[in-house]
């Protein structure tokens, strides 16, 4: 049921909703001889965030068809509309409210890996999209969805470092026009800033750290760098280059975020039942199986990269896993527990 407004803000708001839902209409409606019935648009608007009655929009098309071309067949119910054969073919500049929604989802989630110059260029869309989703009560519903999901990290939340905006629209300018980027960076090992041309290949986000994936001078081993340990970075004029092959999809897959990567290991862990449980729902691996223990605990078999990310995982089950296979990886854990017994032991 359409709402009356009251007060000078809420007319402003119904007008600009008003507008919108006509323009959002218009835009559905086909050229003879197709067309389109009333009920039909309200359930296209409806799905677009626009909750107005059958009788509203068979009053906007009359009201519309005094002013453009539009034409309905009134010969037999449901009367459908269209444009006329002849036309004159026109293009409505609007953003629908679903569109303004993934827009806005998008700045939200995506800004640190879209290229610094795309955000620039995106900034009119951005603006047009809030404008949208504010336009009234018809979308107000569909506006409030961004409140109503989130994205919550599984690990603990860190502040994101600092990234200045010119290092950024460096490294995005390289890896987007395909050149070298000579930058001066500084890693955990070094105590001053050394300089390096890189080949850029990938950008990838990790918890609050975002890496350049690149290689270095003529090298084929691919390398990650901490977007914030660069400290100067300018786009060369040469070009760069990818080595045979090489796709990010699958450098992360192989276990790449998980750094210092030995292959494969096959696991064999002991977890109590508690905590294996989400295992159960999101396994670690294709080939992983489940299987009965002693009383309170599940034997788990998985095949799995061996980086120091799975030990980091691990760790945070403390005492509710046992690590029983590979014997090497049991002794590294085995080395911690009495080193950790040591740092508690009072």
């Amino acid at each position: 049921m359409d709402t009356i407004p009251n007060s000078k803000s809420e007319i402003m708001e119904s007008q600009k909703d008003t507008q919108l839902r006509q323009w959002m209409m218009l835009k559905r409606v086909p050229q003879q001889p197709r067309q389109i019935t009333a009920r039909e648009l309200t359930e296209l608007l409806a799905a677009e965030g626009f909750e107005v009655s059958k009788r509203t929009i068979e009053r906007d098309l009359l009201s519309l068809a005094e002013i453009f071309p539009l034409t309905s067949n009134d010969r037999s119910r449901p009367y459908g509309w269209s444009w006329l054969k002849n036309a004159e073919s026109f293009t409505i500049p609007s953003m629908s409210p679903l569109q303004a929604l993934t827009l806005e989802l998008a700045k939200d989630h995506l800004a640190g890996l879209l290229p610094a110059s795309l955000l620039q260029t995106l900034a009119p869309y951005f603006k047009c999209a809030e404008g949208v989703l504010s336009s009234g009560d018809g979308v107000k519903k569909l506006a409030s969805w961004r409140k109503k999901v989130a994205i919550v990290p599984s690990n603990q939340p860190l502040i994101p470092p600092h990234y200045p905006e010119e290092i950024i629209e460096a490294v995005h300018s390289a890896l987007l026009s395909e050149q070298q980027l000579d930058i001066s960076y500084t890693s955990r090992e070094q105590n001053e800033a050394k300089n390096y041309p890189v080949h850029p290949l990938g950008i990838v986000q990790r918890g609050a750290v975002t890496y350049l994936v690149a290689t270095f001078y003529d090298y084929t081993d691919i390398r990650m760098l901490a977007i914030h340990r660069i400290q100067a970075a300018t786009v060369s004029e040469l070009p760069a280059i990818t080595p045979e092959n090489f796709d990010l999809g699958v450098y992360i897959r192989q276990g790449a975020l998980g750094f210092d990567e030995s292959g494969e290991i096959k696991l064999k862990l002991r977890f109590t039942e508690p905590a294996i449980e989400h295992l159960l729902e999101t396994p670690l691996c294709l080939d992983q199986q489940v299987i009965a223990d002693q009383p309170g605990w599940m034997c788990l078999l998985a095949t799995v990269p061996d980086t120091a990310q799975l030990r980091w995982w691990l760790l945070g089950f403390g005492d509710q896993v046992e690590v029983l296979e590979p014997l090497s990886l049991r002794d590294e854990f085995a080395k911690m527990s009495s080193s950790l017994h040591d740092i508690y032991h009072l």
